[in-house]
């Protein structure tokens, strides 16, 4: 379905704003999304401190009903990412998003620290993997992506938004398709800019912060009934 990525919204003097995040949720619940992403790129995570970055996850799960919420977890150290994963589960989120530092760059470096992001997190956690090479400068082929998916068996979803990427989809679903990679959950980002060709690849929908969610979540209903 449609996931949209919320915006964390501020006073002037940086506070938190909580009155907006309670109606950007209903504004996403009432335009027809499944789901809401948190603290992700676009929430402006790195700006918020422990305790800010808690008690917004926690507003939008609150608010959110029978939305999904996703909340980024991101973060320089594995103790301060255990904490919010832990505390956003306990208030009912869906699951966590573990995006990849910016330094890795060998592909053993990189399923290395995710295997450590999900033992500091618990396997008991569903956990989305973002995939964003053109920001965070993380390149993961479709082979790490599959080595990451096997080991951990509590990976349910890829947030795909390499640009555009469409080889790897086809890629990945070859793998589910001939049984060398078990099926995940694919959603794509970069403001839907491809998502109409990222459907016809097989992803299950989209995950990002464009201004219009209504228009994806009409394209995907329009998709799924074989109308292009």
């Amino acid at each position: 379905g449609t996931f949209a990525i919320a915006p964390t919204p501020f006073h002037d003097d940086g506070r938190i704003d909580e009155a907006s995040i309670d109606r950007l949720t209903d504004f996403y619940a009432e335009v027809g999304c499944d789901g809401v992403t948190v603290l992700g790129i676009l929430g402006e995570a790195p700006k918020l401190d422990a305790a800010e970055a808690e008690a917004v996850a926690k507003r939008f799960i609150k608010r959110a009903a029978k939305l999904q919420v996703i909340v980024g977890v991101s973060a320089p150290g594995f103790a301060s990412m255990h904490a919010l994963a832990r505390a956003a589960m306990d208030a009912g989120a869906a699951g966590v998003m573990i995006a990849p530092p910016p330094h890795l760059r060998t592909d053993e470096q990189i399923t290395t620290y995710f295997r450590q992001a999900v033992e500091a997190i618990g396997t008991d956690i569903p956990w989305c993997l973002q995939d964003y090479p053109l920001t965070l400068s993380v390149v993961m082929t479709p082979k790490v992506i599959r080595q990451i998916v096997m080991d951990s068996a509590s990976c349910v979803m890829l947030k795909h938004e390499d640009w555009p990427g469409l080889d790897k989809i086809t890629t990945l679903r070859g793998w589910e398709k001939d049984g060398s990679m078990r099926k995940i959950s694919i959603l794509v980002g970069n403001n839907g800019v491809f998502f109409d060709f990222e459907l016809d690849r097989g992803v299950d929908g989209a995950n990002t912060g464009y201004a219009f969610p209504d228009v994806l979540v009409e394209m995907f209903k329009l998709s799924r009934a074989g109308k292009w």
